[in-house]
């Protein structure tokens, strides 16, 4: 079992601070009395549940209404709350001081909590008590590390997708290294001081990280190094990326007990751990068990089901576009139903993706392989992409079926979108794909940066579309007003 740092007024308060009111940037309530004494507590500190369990209304419940791989039945849409609506419609204002709850907005209330605890442990371990200078520097790293991934989570939400000649400019999201919650005076900065800091964190921690940790909810050597390939890759720096993703891999095969990728042909044969196959909520799969971490580099789970709190899931499916991307042998079709939220039969076909009570958003280690596959592929390394990419099908589909076709392997940017279209067959409706729609939005492969589509189609019961459009200022988030009106010095996206 876990065990947390019993701290009671820090934590309490943090518990607290996901629905406070509180007014400054922070939306964190002032510090406890009691602190963090040993090395220990801050050992426990790094087990905040916040940092790996992401609660409704976070995480990837925004960015799964926002990519264009979904469609939506309109009855469950409008069934659904509000911010939902308005997610899938791209609309300017998502969260307005009238919603009353819908108003916090939980990403952020989230990631800036975690960002607190996160400067609280790396400003304070290396003075704690008890513990040796090697664990001291192992839990800043970790914290660093963690920090970094925060960032990364909130720059692709609220600030501008990251492009060279203009990230020096862009308006960066604010670079946060105290745990002082009395402050109220926040600097954007830009784009690439926020991408720079990000850099630094996962740099410095990377030396000091142990290659496996007491549990892949954590922060390892691995999961850094590969964090930072993705970082550098959503950048478009390659070169940079490739070193990095292969430390990675080289790290995990270090550890016998590291994570694997499951064979979808084993485990939805007889007597696969897939099986049975609930007709409401689907398949024994990662995505209905936050606690498998089978496929982890690092575990962070995002709770996806409406609860009240958050705009979830429900209503959501794969627009027709999407679902020929998948072959009818491929076995993650398992995931899908082409039945509406309740169960009730879709006669129009349209698949939701049943599967998914949880979405994983740390570092899977199928996404690894389709990054190492991407940049490889943007390097023209053709058959080392390939190999890549083969290896997840294989896992995913009849061998026979995974080959990549012959038309696509000898061509560069043929395999690139291939791969990227991986990434949507093994991510859709999970929230991946409107990170990839924002750094392809700015590639500077015209053929590449045109496969981000700008259009999302709602389906009335009798079959009827409505079309909505996307802005390019939509692929960033404006900051929630009450943010806004506590710090009326901050920019807001425009």
């Amino acid at each position: 079992m876990k065990k947390y740092i019993k701290i009671t007024s820090f934590l309490f308060l943090f518990a607290a601070a996901l629905s406070s009111c509180s007014t400054d940037f922070l939306d964190v309530v002032p510090q406890g009395s009691q602190l963090a004494v040993s090395t220990n507590d801050y050992n426990l500190l790094m087990n905040y549940r916040n940092f790996y369990y992401y609660e409704a209304g976070s995480a990837m419940q925004a960015p799964i209404w926002m990519g264009d791989e979904i469609s939506a039945n309109e009855s469950d849409l409008n069934s659904n709350n509000i911010l939902a609506q308005r997610l899938f419609k791209w609309e300017d204002v998502i969260y307005q001081p009238s919603d009353d709850s819908f108003s916090t907005n939980r990403d952020l209330t989230l990631g800036l909590s975690n960002i607190y605890v996160c400067n609280k442990i790396i400003n304070e371990v290396m003075t704690s008590t008890e513990g040796t200078d090697a664990q001291k520097r192992a839990l800043r790293a970790e914290a660093m590390a963690t920090r970094a991934f925060e960032n990364f989570l909130m720059t692709n939400l609220y600030t501008k997708p990251y492009a060279a000649a203009t990230a020096s400019t862009d308006l960066g999201f604010p670079v946060i290294t105290s745990a002082e919650v009395t402050a109220t005076s926040f600097e954007r900065g830009t784009v690439q001081q926020t991408y720079d800091f990000i850099i630094n964190d996962l740099t410095q921690a990377i030396a000091d990280l142990p290659l496996k940790n007491t549990i892949r909810t954590r922060m390892s050597k691995p999961a850094a190094e590969g964090l930072l390939g993705k970082v550098y890759l959503f950048m478009g720096k390659y070169t940079e990326a490739l070193p990095y993703l292969n430390a990675a891999f080289a790290d995990l095969q270090s550890s016998s007990d590291g994570p694997r990728l499951y064979d979808y042909n084993v485990e939805f044969s007889d007597g696969g751990s897939f099986l049975p196959i609930d007709s409401y909520a689907g398949p024994n799969s990662p995505g209905n068990n936050k606690n498998d971490l089978t496929e982890s580099v690092l575990s962070k789970v995002c709770y996806n089901t409406y609860a009240g709190n958050g705009p979830g899931i429900n209503g959501s499916t794969l627009s027709a576009e999407t679902a020929a991307l998948y072959l009818s042998s491929d076995l993650r079709l398992n995931l899908y139903s082409p039945t509406y939220q309740y169960g009730d039969a879709n006669p129009y076909g349209r698949l939701r993706k049943y599967a998914a009570q949880y979405t994983r958003f740390g570092l899977e280690l199928s996404e690894l392989y389709l990054l190492r596959a991407e940049c490889k592929a943007r390097l023209n390394d053709l058959s080392g992409a390939i190999d890549d990419v083969e290896m997840l099908r294989n896992n995913r589909m009849p061998v026979a079926d995974a080959a990549v076709p012959s038309n696509i392997a000898g061509n560069q940017t043929a395999l690139i979108k291939f791969i990227l279209e991986e990434r949507i067959r093994e991510f859709a409706n999970e929230g991946y794909r409107w990170f990839d729609m924002r750094r392809l939005s700015v590639d500077a492969n015209t053929e590449l940066a045109a496969t981000v589509k700008k259009t999302h189609t709602a389906f009335d019961n009798s079959n009827v579309p409505t079309t909505y459009n996307l802005r390019p200022e939509r692929l960033t988030l404006q900051f929630p007003q009450r943010y806004m009106n506590a710090n009326p010095g901050m920019q807001n996206n425009q």
